[in-house]
């Protein structure tokens, strides 16, 4: 529960502060004295995005401190502390606070920790249900009569939008996968006509890793046969002075002759320093015997003439055709051509993929079929109930007669709906929320004909259909503090008096917290503050006091009529509040 709240710099409010205990407790005051900058403040806990404009003028920023009392049992709360670090006070009690400056930029912090707002929010949440003056208009649109449905269908509900938002998923993936292999099968077909010509071109070739370098060297050599030749040839003479490869006999000196002679003049002295020269000579001699070996070898791959130079040419004019086409070299052709035959392989295998995505398809569209009308039979289910409890609420609220319908229809769609789905013969759009409508009807008097509430239901009718609508939705269950801002609009006479009984029925199982400015909604009030307001130098400043017996009297005088200092409107105000008092006891 809310224990008390420090508010500063916020609207009219320059700093007040306000202490809230169990039971029904309502903020009075006069018009413009800022009740709704209470509100305000509590929804700035609560998360909501903080307006520069909201800032007092003259002051920096605002700033709301609001102390819970939490429920040790509470495990959702105590994990998000946990997970924020936030710390608990001695008396199970933590501190959250907002602040938001006047350019627009905002802060939070939670039990001495400073945390995104959204974890504010995330904590608040379960512990503060704000209904605001908006909320009425809400309750008009059909997706928060839904929502109001799923929250009274609990588990059961729950747990079939669940399923029904996992089936949806699998629905759309698998549907947009088949819609979209559909829209590309011609593209397909076209690329897989481009990749085989090109992998037949290529075939054709058969090039082999690095062969554009190596025929690249090779036409180097063959465009000077001869004069390559030649100069091979000669190396080799003057190292083997071997004329003819097939001559073993030396037609000339030769370097190895030359060398040989060396090693064996340096045997035959005893002289140490030519001696020591002995080894390097031999490693001369092995040496040049290798390079003319080389030299050898090399003669003996050269062609016999120029003819050669023909084939080698023809041969890299189709590499560089190929190299034209597909990459910057022969490995990177080789690469390619491996790429697109697996990605043939991909195109060819089309048929068997879209095969398989209509399978998946059709088994998706059975899974969600069966989802969505599971979802639709407990809104069914749950909305008989709703429109029971409701319904008895309302006799509770001078509206003896009315009746409340809730009605779960078919959200019907046309074929050329792309989320449309085929239940029971039924073409229906298959939202995020369901295949469903859902329609609150109210006919507000026997024998009228039940209308839609958005046709049906006067302000003041419309304020009590959500009041009973909350109050059926929070169920018996204590600790959370329910907060309204004139939930009694557009409401007055015998009217005001049932809601006044009925918040504080409500106030027996939840901390109540409402903005009145009816008196009779006041008078059942077990704590009644007043939001006051002063006017210094040209700027109202509003104040908050908790009122004793003569105050509640005075405010429930002004109330009535403006007669706060008549005999008249004290006593019209004294039994008015015996008789709250006296319902309050007998309820």
């Amino acid at each position: 529960m809310l224990e008390e709240i420090a508010i500063s710099g916020l609207g009219v409010i320059e700093d007040a502060a306000a202490e809230f205990h169990d039971g029904f407790t309502v903020l009075t005051g006069e018009t413009g004295a800022g009740k709704t900058m209470v509100v305000t403040s509590l929804h700035l806990l609560s998360g909501v995005r903080g307006d520069g404009d909201r800032v007092r003028a003259g002051t920096d920023r605002a700033m709301v401190e609001g102390r819970f009392r939490l429920d040790p049992s509470d495990t959702q709360v105590a994990e998000i502390l946990d997970s924020a670090g936030a710390q608990r006070d001695d008396d199970d009690t933590v501190i959250a606070a907002r602040s938001v400056g006047s350019d627009g930029r905002s802060r939070a912090h939670l039990g001495g920790r400073s945390v995104p707002v959204g974890v504010l929010g995330q904590f608040t949440t379960s512990l503060l249900t704000i209904h605001g003056q908006n909320d009425q208009l809400r309750l008009l649109k059909p997706e928060h009569q839904r929502d109001a449905l799923d929250r009274f269908g609990g588990k059961p509900v729950a747990k079939a939008f669940a399923e029904y938002s996992r089936a949806r998923e699998a629905w759309t993936q698998a549907v947009d996968q088949l819609e979209l292999r559909r829209a590309n099968s011609r593209q397909l077909a076209q690329e897989a006509d481009r990749l085989r010509y090109a992998l037949d071109e290529i075939g054709a070739v058969d090039p082999t890793p690095g062969e554009d370098a190596e025929l690249a060297a090779t036409v180097n050599r063959l465009g000077d046969l001869e004069a390559v030749r030649s100069v091979a040839a000669g190396a080799h003479v003057a190292l083997t002075g071997q004329a003819d490869m097939a001559d073993t006999d030396t037609d000339a000196g030769s370097a190895l002759d030359s060398l040989g002679q060396v090693r064996n003049l340096l045997e035959t002295t005893s002289e140490p320093t030519l001696r020591e020269l002995r080894p390097r000579v031999e490693e001369a001699l092995s040496l040049v015997g290798d390079i003319g070996e080389e030299l050898g070898s090399f003669l003996n791959g050269l062609p016999a003439d120029a003819s050669e130079l023909e084939k080698v040419l023809a041969r890299q004019a189709e590499l560089k055709n190929l190299i034209r086409k597909y990459a910057p070299d022969i490995d990177g052709v080789i690469a390619w051509r491996d790429d697109a035959t697996r990605r043939l392989a991909e195109i060819d295998d089309s048929s068997v993929s879209i095969e398989a995505l209509e399978v998946a398809a059709a088994e998706a569209t059975d899974a969600l079929v069966t989802a969505a009308t599971a979802l639709t039979a407990a809104r069914t289910k749950a909305a008989g109930s709703l429109a029971t409890k409701v319904t008895k609420e309302l006799a509770g609220l001078a509206m003896k007669d009315a009746k409340l319908g809730v009605a779960v229809v078919p959200d019907e769609s046309g074929e050329s709906d792309p989320r449309s789905l085929l239940v029971d013969g039924a073409r229906l759009h298959a939202g995020s929320g369901g295949v469903d409508r859902v329609e609150f009807t109210l006919a507000a008097h026997s024998g009228a004909v039940p209308l839609a509430i958005t046709k049906s239901a006067s302000g003041g009718e419309l304020s009590r259909v959500m009041l009973a609508l909350e109050v059926v939705l929070a169920g018996p269950g204590g600790g959370s503090t329910m907060v309204f801002d004139e939930v009694d609009a557009g409401v007055g006479g015998r009217a005001a008096v049932e809601i006044g009984k009925r918040l504080a029925a409500l106030a027996r199982s939840h901390q109540v917290i409402v903005v009145t400015h009816l008196p009779q909604v006041a008078a059942f009030a077990d704590n009644h503050l007043l939001i006051g307001k002063s006017t210094r130098a040209s700027a109202v400043t509003s104040s908050v006091t908790t009122l004793d017996h003569d105050g509640r009297i005075a405010e429930l005088a002004r109330m009535l009529a403006g007669l706060g200092d008549s005999d008249t409107g004290r006593a019209h105000a004294e039994e008015l509040l015996a008789t709250a008092e006296s319902e309050k006891a007998t309820a």
